[in-house]
């Protein structure tokens, strides 16, 4: 297995990009930026900006060639905002990596992918919940629905940073409510759970209080899983982490059900929040799963399953 495996259309982007050829990862954005894709476009420079990280050849010589490009502009401006993150004195980073956001915002102002870049630039500089929301607002004018900028804002209102967990639930609930059918936005509640989760874990104490919220955001979260096909990368990270959440619960049999529809796409979210080998700790997972399934299951099942019965079946 491959953690993050790209789909057809990324994965000649990354070759090119290796080869320190960057008109691929060009025509793929271009292409996503001209039909509106934002969701694809969102989750395309994340990749782009994860191997740019250890190797941005491809991409210094892209804003040489074309300096105003929307889309170079945007993954400079991510690959900043990430290394910014990465600093000791992260705020003072980020407060300077501000310019490039705003550059990427206004090549091209339909755009909503800068703004949720803008919103974790926020979150990062400490920004007011006044200042937040007049972000948010610019965000959801030009995608109503983008996952990314909700789950941007999700962070935002995380007890971690400036909300709380119930703050984090009743934002991500409601936002399931108002999301179109199939959206990923149903997924943020299964977000807060983990969040939460997490937490308690960290901290060495139960989550009892909202044990049903957690359920309920896990029944929505396989309903939506639900409506994708076996295998499919777009729902790939949701499937993860609903099995992250699923086996916290206690849910054996649905978290195994998640890991076959996973199937081969394991995603580094959840796995890397809770270890350095992100793939291990999937495999780990998934094994445990099965094993729980097994044992659970009547060894009068076990022992029949498969065999002819005969006469007296």
């Amino acid at each position: 297995m491959l953690l993050d495996a790209p789909d057809e259309r990324l994965s000649p982007a990354l070759v090119a990009a290796a080869l320190g050829d960057h008109e691929p990862a060009a025509e793929l954005l271009a292409t996503t930026r001209d039909s509106a894709d934002w969701e694809n476009r969102d989750r395309y420079v994340g990749r782009l900006v994860a191997f740019a990280r250890s190797r941005d050849g491809w991409l210094v010589d892209w804003l040489a060639a074309a300096p105003r490009d929307p889309d170079a502009l945007l993954v400079k401006a991510e690959l900043s905002v990430r290394r910014a993150w990465e600093s000791p004195a992260r705020a003072e980073r980020l407060r300077e990596v501000g310019p490039l956001i705003t550059a990427a915002a206004e090549a091209d102002p339909r755009d909503p992918v800068p703004w949720r870049l803008a919103l974790d630039h926020a979150r990062g500089t400490h920004a007011t919940h006044t200042s937040f929301e007049s972000l948010w607002e610019q965000a959801v004018r030009r995608s109503a629905h983008h996952y990314g900028c909700h789950v941007a804002a999700l962070r935002y209102l995380s007890a971690a940073w400036y909300g709380s967990h119930r703050e984090c639930f009743d934002f991500a609930e409601q936002a399931a409510a108002d999301a179109v059918p199939d959206s990923l936005v149903q997924a943020l509640p299964v977000r807060a759970a983990f969040a939460l989760l997490l937490d308690a874990q960290a901290a060495g104490r139960t989550t009892s209080v909202l044990e049903e919220r957690i359920d309920a955001a896990a029944d929505l979260a396989i309903k939506l899983s639900a409506a994708y096909r076996p295998g499919d990368p777009w729902p790939a990270e949701v499937r993860n982490l609903l099995a992250y959440v699923l086996l916290a619960r206690g849910r054996w049999a649905e978290a195994l059900h998640q890991f076959n529809l996973i199937g081969l796409h394991a995603t580094s979210f959840p796995w890397s929040s809770v270890s350095e080998d992100a793939l291990g700790r999937f495999l780990d997972a998934r094994d445990g799963a099965r094993l729980q399934v097994a044992s659970l299951t009547p060894l009068r099942d076990r022992a029949g399953h498969g065999r002819p019965r005969g006469h007296y079946a």
